[in-house]
């Protein structure tokens, strides 16, 4: 049986790739592993049955044979460790791609969640505009780093790796606010992202339970 992941019955950003199953549906992509979607609706990821899978009632899971498991991060990585294709197999090479993983989630999302949550959530509190440059700098700095880091490069350390994917998931939520633009090897580090053909089979997937465009998987 292949594995089954959960998603957004209708992901609130529409199906611009943005929600978490994105990210867990191109590892799956990149290593050829067919599977599963099983779609819940917000109400049913407060429900029991659901909230056995992911305790804070949120997406994706993943389930495969007797193991259940929850948090992107964590399903990217079992998933990159069990199959070829999204791990080196230097073993420091290895533990490079790992720690760009938890970079990627520890150290440049945070500041960008923030920021997305200063603009979309927050923009009518008599403090926004005195806060959201705070916030934004927060970003720039985080960015300036990366940036600097990444240099001429195409991908972080050598070849495309899953710490690449989780890095370009998280860096695809500024394309709205076009900070990214600010930093051309980083918008061209995303693009390069975008155009994989896992990418593309992924972004498509969830387009298609989003706009009925496509047939779902």
């Amino acid at each position: 049986m292949p594995p089954i992941i959960t998603a957004f019955e209708r992901s609130p950003d529409g199906g611009k790739g943005l929600a978490r199953d994105t990210r867990v549906r191109w590892a799956l992509e990149e290593v050829g592993q067919n599977y599963e979607v099983r779609l819940v609706s917000f109400g049913a990821m407060k429900e029991p049955a659901h909230m056995a899978l992911h305790p804070f009632g949120q997406i994706p899971t993943f389930e495969e044979g007797g193991l259940a498991i929850f948090e992107t991060g964590a399903i990217v990585l079992h998933i990159a460790e069990s199959r070829a294709g999204l791990l080196p197999d230097d073993a420091n090479a290895r533990a490079r791609a790992i720690t760009w993983m938890f970079a990627a989630l520890n150290t440049v999302e945070p500041p960008i969640l923030e920021f997305a949550n200063a603009r979309l959530l927050e923009n009518d509190k008599p403090w926004s505009a005195q806060r959201l440059p705070l916030v934004a700098d927060r970003v720039r700095d985080r960015l300036t780093q990366l940036s600097r880091r990444l240099g001429k490069s195409d991908w972080l350390d050598g070849t495309f790796s899953a710490g690449d994917l989780m890095m370009v998931s998280v860096l695809l939520r500024l394309k709205p606010s076009g900070m990214l633009d600010e930093y051309r090897n980083l918008s061209a580090y995303v693009a390069r992202g975008e155009a994989r053909p896992a990418y593309k089979r992924a972004f498509d997937a969830q387009l298609a339970v989003n706009t009925g465009q496509l047939p779902r998987r």
